[in-house]
């Protein structure tokens, strides 16, 4: 059959789906381990990857399910989930790669200032205390801080490596929207053709 029939319609998609689900699983067990290990303390941090985790699990196996069983509503709604997700994930990805220095800074600030679990994990991973300054009178986990030996703040070191950061998960965002309006259209296409197995009479 040519690649363009039912079959490979159908194994294409249930393919891709396949890969969402082992991507949301590495998400939760990477998740897990980082918790596990104690390299993150922050629930908060956790949850959002449990969560994002999760959701991409249910969405991929509606979008499989669908597709095994080529059920017209499960996936018509498998396309526009997806298709909502593929404008948010390619909105964010631009933003990332779009951000100069001062936005990247001003944001990562903000983000330091209202994660303190987070950022506990970060003075201790990174050795260092406070993000542009550090009042002594404060506690850090560092190493550095007991011996009062701390060179550099841990915005300093952040700052170094978060245009490199940004631009890797900006560019990862981006490959995975177009696994996602890839997705979109095999579904739809997927959607209008006719199993070769069924009765031909059968309402499509």
């Amino acid at each position: 059959m040519v690649c363009g029939g039912f079959t490979c319609s159908k194994n294409s998609l249930c393919v891709l789906n396949l890969l969402y689900i082992m991507v949301s699983l590495l998400l939760i067990g990477v998740a897990a381990w980082g918790i596990g290990f104690g390299l993150i303390s922050s629930f908060r941090v956790v949850g959002v990857a449990v969560a994002v985790g999760i959701l991409l699990f249910l969405i991929a196996l509606v979008g499989l399910i669908g597709a095994i069983k080529h059920h017209q509503v499960l996936l018509f709604f498998y396309m526009i989930v997806l298709f909502l997700v593929f404008v948010v994930q390619f909105s964010v990805s631009c933003a990332s790669l779009a951000l100069n220095k001062d936005q990247q800074n001003e944001l990562l600030e903000m983000g330091w200032n209202h994660t303190a679990n987070a950022r506990a994990d970060m003075e201790k991973h990174l050795d260092c205390c406070g993000f542009h300054s550090f009042n002594e009178s404060e506690s850090c986990g560092a190493k550095c801080f007991q011996t009062r030996n701390c060179e550099s703040t841990c915005g300093s070191i952040i700052e170094k490596h978060a245009e490199e950061v940004l631009r890797v998960v900006g560019g990862i965002g981006f490959f995975f929207s177009f696994t996602e309006i890839l997705g979109v259209w095999l579904t739809y296409r997927y959607r209008n053709q006719k199993d070769p197995r069924a009765n031909p009479s059968a309402f499509l």
